[in-house]
């Protein structure tokens, strides 16, 4: 007597990694749209007198290092992964989710830092730029966080091995690139206030 097994459906994985690399086109046109446009009112503003010199808080810093080291974390989760050792995949991703809210944490406690250098969202072109891109920055840690959380739920609820490594795959892609976006945007900043 045969047992009739279930079937998974075939995934077909070009359209979600299309979709990932689309969106990290789109992004990198948006924040070198914004970077661009923050050199050139820079240039304008300066010789007018109108632009604000400015120090990025310390903490800024501090973000970086706990991004950078979200982005090892990621890293060992997918080679946990790959090797089939669960319980490793799990910690790792606990790991890069508590550094990526650490990272969101910092940026905020940046926000405040400006506040108090009497650098506000309206009023200083150059304190405008620096809440926008940091921000829009910040919503991209977000939507990792999701693709993270996706990722543990799939972890716990046992879904096929396929499916996860493709999510795995799509998160770990998206994260390194959220952290080598930042890293260009404070170098940036860090360099042309």
């Amino acid at each position: 007597m045969m047992i009739a097994m279930k079937k998974e459906p075939l995934i077909n994985v070009r359209p979600l990694k299309f979709i990932v690399w689309l969106f990290i086109a789109s992004s990198i046109m948006l924040f070198g749209g914004w970077t661009s446009g923050y050199i050139v009112s820079r240039v304008s503003l300066v010789d007018k007198g109108e632009w604000i010199t400015f120090s990025l808080p310390q903490i800024f810093m501090v973000s970086t290092i706990l991004i950078v080291v979200s982005s090892a974390t990621m890293h060992w989760a997918r080679v946990s992964a790959k090797r089939l050792q669960f319980e490793k995949t799990k910690l790792a991703l606990w790991c890069t989710m508590a550094l990526g809210i650490a990272f969101l944490a910092c940026q905020l406690g940046g926000w405040v830092r400006l506040i108090e250098m009497n650098m506000y969202f309206a009023g200083h072109v150059s304190g405008s730029y620096i809440y926008v891109i940091s921000g829009f920055h910040g919503l991209h840690i977000i939507a990792g966080l999701g693709m993270i959380t996706s990722c543990l739920t799939g972890l716990y609820r046992n879904i096929p091995q396929v499916k996860q490594n493709l999510r795995l795959e799509v998160t770990s892609v998206f994260w390194h690139f959220i952290d080598i976006l930042w890293i260009y945007l404070y170098v940036f900043l860090l360099l042309n206030r």
